[in-house]
């Protein structure tokens, strides 16, 4: 039984300036992709994979078409070298935009189907803040998304796919796939499964899969700062009986609508200057402020220097900001000696439009280097740290603190570019806040701009009226092409 394995995954905030290019891809390969994709031992020791590659970015703006165009030619070169297959799994993510392109994943997945034929059945893998289309759908035989946000559970839901795969190809039933999309997009730090009603939304889930017919039951919550027609949350459903999965899908979808007024913010969340206030106030430590606006793992830019430059207006010493992109300043301060001080201009450096901080620094440490645009440097502003990078990133680990001699735990002050706070730092944030601030990925929603997006969608328009209707993917249509089960 041989299976290839590969895929693109990336996440775009039409709202963001800059365009993502194959510089700001990392791509996988051979024995890391099968590991990656949680493939790599049993239950599949029996299965032969085919690892072709897997392209994946830090969250971002749209990609750019030459670099769409370059990733999906060669996908499918490979893919066609890998033929004769008896199966396909895909590690997507669902909310990918591409200049000049309405459904990427659409269009990518089409563009697999067309060449590997009717037969051969195909699986994805989602992420929950992915978008879905009837294209999709209509393309594939089995959907797994995951359950998770924070999401722990990556390799287990691309093995939740792949074993439905192979249980088919084995000889078990032939699975399909039926969607019911809801008129509502709510940020993902609205909809975390720490937090209730998603917890226990999320916690019905694997109760759907033991129902006759059902083999993987996913609440799509989609992505908001996608302005796109296909921008939509949806229910998709995996099974063997037609029947069972539409309605399925219709009372995931009925319940999540049911529930959408219920979403909150997990974390105390206010405007930037009312966190300000709390973090004037507060004795305890650490207090970790989210700069929710900027978060690059939501496709923020990253460069924004708004929070810095109201920090310093008010003050307030003892901060540790991490981090700001900027790689011109990286430049200016890595020839320089631990100690010396220079002027710089933060704030803006990738394309953001945001107030520059223009002040006195003076470099503390350096790390990284300059072959594979890992440069960080570390600089005291005003009684605060402040980490500035060569490239965008979050800093959501520990160990992105202590490379620098940094102990979060016990700073007075973290403030990070993030929404919902990383499963490392949330644990000791006492307490943390969410600062609603500018950005593209902007956490008062009701204030994007809207041109593209489908009409009425909660909470854009809160006097929708709608009734639930599942769709079946047209391969799960009486007559559609036979697939063969493989022994």
């Amino acid at each position: 039984m041989k299976i290839a394995v590969g895929g693109i995954h990336t996440e775009c905030s039409t709202y963001s300036p800059v365009l993502q290019s194959m510089a700001d891809f990392k791509v996988a390969r051979g024995m890391d992709l099968l590991r990656q994709a949680g493939v790599d031992g049993e239950p599949f020791a029996d299965v032969t994979f085919c690892p072709l590659f897997h392209a994946r970015s830090i969250p971002g703006g749209p990609v750019t078409a030459d670099c769409y165009s370059a990733f999906k030619s060669a996908f499918l070169a490979e893919l066609e070298v890998s033929l004769p297959l008896d199966g396909l799994l895909l590690i997507m993510h669902g909310a990918m935009h591409v200049v000049g392109l309405e459904d990427a994943e659409g269009d990518w997945i089409s563009a697999v189907r067309q060449l590997v034929g009717p037969r051969i059945p195909i699986a994805v893998s989602y992420d929950l803040h992915g978008n879905v289309t009837q294209t999709i759908v209509d393309q594939i035989d089995i959907f797994s998304a995951y359950r998770t946000a924070p999401h722990i559970d990556v390799p287990q839901t691309h093995r939740r796919a792949a074993a439905n795969l192979v249980d088919q190809l084995r000889g078990g039933q032939r699975r399909y796939v039926a969607w019911a999309p809801i008129p509502a997009l709510l940020p993902g730090e609205r909809t975390s499964t720490e937090d209730e009603p998603a917890r226990s939304l999320y916690a019905t889930l694997p109760k759907y899969d033991e129902r006759h017919g059902i083999t993987d039951a996913n609440l799509m919550v989609g992505y908001v700062w996608a302005d796109t027609a296909r921008a939509t949350a949806a229910a998709v459903v995996t099974g063997t009986d037609r029947s069972a999965i539409q309605k399925a899908a219709i009372e995931i979808a009925t319940d999540y609508w049911s529930a959408r007024q219920d979403f909150v913010f997990g974390v105390a969340t206010k405007p930037l200057d009312r966190c300000l206030e709390d973090a004037k106030s507060t004795t305890s430590r650490p207090f970790i402020l989210a700069d929710s606006g900027d978060n690059p793992t939501g496709g923020g830019v990253g460069d924004r220097s708004d929070v810095l430059a109201a920090w310093l207006d008010q003050g307030l010493t003892g901060g540790v900001f991490a981090g700001i992109a900027d790689p011109a300043s990286v430049e200016k301060l890595w020839e320089l000696t631990d100690g010396s001080q220079a002027y710089l201009k933060i704030g803006g450096a990738l394309g953001s439009t945001c107030p520059a901080v223009t002040c006195d620094v003076v470099l503390l440490a350096r790390t990284g280097s300059r072959s594979d645009h890992t440069r960080e440097v570390l600089v005291e502003v005003a009684g605060n740290k402040v980490i500035l990078t060569e490239h965008r990133r979050p800093f959501h680990y520990l160990d992105d603190f202590r490379r620098f001699g940094i102990e979060p735990s016990t700073v007075r002050y973290l403030i990070v570019k993030s929404g919902y706070l990383s499963p490392e730092l949330a644990p000791i944030a006492n307490p943390a806040r969410m600062a609603l601030t500018d950005g593209a990925v902007n956490q008062d929603i009701e204030r994007l701009e809207n041109r593209y997006r489908q009409v009425p969608c909660y909470p854009f328009q809160h006097s929708v009226e709608w009734r639930p209707l599942a769709w079946l993917s047209s391969r799960a249509e009486p007559g559609s092409d036979t697939i063969t089960n493989h022994d």
